[in-house]
């Protein structure tokens, strides 16, 4: 029991924190420092293991108890193992296929050499009338409406000329009423061919505002003759225009060229040559007239003349 006691004394004093602890508390006491140090020296010799084969006291640690001290730390004796378990989220982002992108073929390209063909230059010219009195129509003919009259030495304007024909268009110098004169009733000064064509279907005519054009027409062929025929237009009492009433405006070959013929009639009917050869197609159209002007022009269904020899 004794024994014992001592032991526990022995354990106490044996932390050297403690016995520091208590060394500096005595100050400049010497006895107190004496028993102190008297204290750590029994202490010291209680540490060491006796060498009977008495029993090892059981506070000793269990390294004390062997001779040799086995620096290597013991395993633990139990491995924690903490697993965790991550389950990764996989955002998947939609990927567009490529698209084979092909390789375009270059096509040359060709610049167009664009062949400036220069506009011919018309003028207009001089003349003088070189008959008594010359008549002047609306269109480019002799059987057309009466316009007005130009009377010898007169000095006029001359602006257009009709294709295929021998008619002008005329008007007093500086004025705006123009009209159509036989070109061999003038004197010009200049070169006819100077003067801008115009074709004899795009003649602006006065044009009747109370009468359609006759009900009907045709036109028949034997060889190169062809023969039109047309309904008579019924004119109310004081509408007659007391000139030509009806006009077959005919655009046919003849003699290898096309030429125009306005064929005037105070009938039904009319008969035009019209020849192969010339490459065209030949037109015709009828107009009936009323003193107020003409109807529309009412085309005419053509034959066309065959050729009896083929061109080389």
């Amino acid at each position: 029991m004794l024994r014992l006691w001592l032991q526990r004394v022995l354990d106490t004093f044996n932390q050297p924190a403690y016995i520091t602890q208590r060394a500096l508390g005595c100050g400049r006491s010497l006895t107190c420092l004496v028993g102190w140090v008297l204290i750590v020296v029994l202490s010291g010799c209680a540490n060491v293991p006796s060498s009977t084969n008495g029993p090892v006291p059981s506070s000793l640690p269990a390294a004390a108890q062997t001779n040799d001290v086995d620096l290597t730390p013991a395993a633990p004796s139990h491995t924690l193992s903490i697993e965790r378990s991550v389950t990764p989220t996989v955002t998947i982002t939609p990927t567009k296929s490529p698209v084979p992108s092909s390789t375009p073929t270059t096509t040359p390209s060709f610049t167009p050499t664009s062949t400036v063909t220069p506009l011919p230059t018309y003028t207009k010219l001089r003349g003088k009338v070189t008959i008594a009195q010359a008549v002047c129509h609306y269109g480019p003919g002799a059987p057309y409406l009466y316009k007005y009259g130009v009377y010898a030495g007169s000095n006029l304007e001359i602006l257009r000329r009709v294709e295929g024909g021998n008619y002008i268009e005329i008007q007093a110098i500086g004025g705006n009423n123009p009209c159509w004169v036989r070109v061999d009733y003038m004197e010009i000064r200049g070169d006819v061919n100077a003067l801008e064509p115009v074709h004899p279907f795009d003649v602006q005519l006065p044009m009747s505002p109370y009468y359609a054009p006759p009900a009907w027409v045709k036109a028949v062929r034997q060889g190169d003759m062809v023969t039109v025929e047309w309904a008579g237009l019924s004119l109310r009492a004081g509408d007659d225009s007391e000139q030509t009433p009806y006009i077959v405006e005919a655009w046919v070959c003849q003699e290898g060229r096309m030429v125009f013929q306005p064929i005037g009639s105070y009938f039904t009917q009319v008969t035009i040559q019209d020849e192969p050869g010339c490459g065209q197609v030949s037109r015709a159209r009828l107009l009936a007239a009323e003193k107020h002007g003409y109807t529309r022009p009412l085309e005419i269904d053509w034959p066309q003349p065959v050729l009896l020899t083929p061109l080389p």
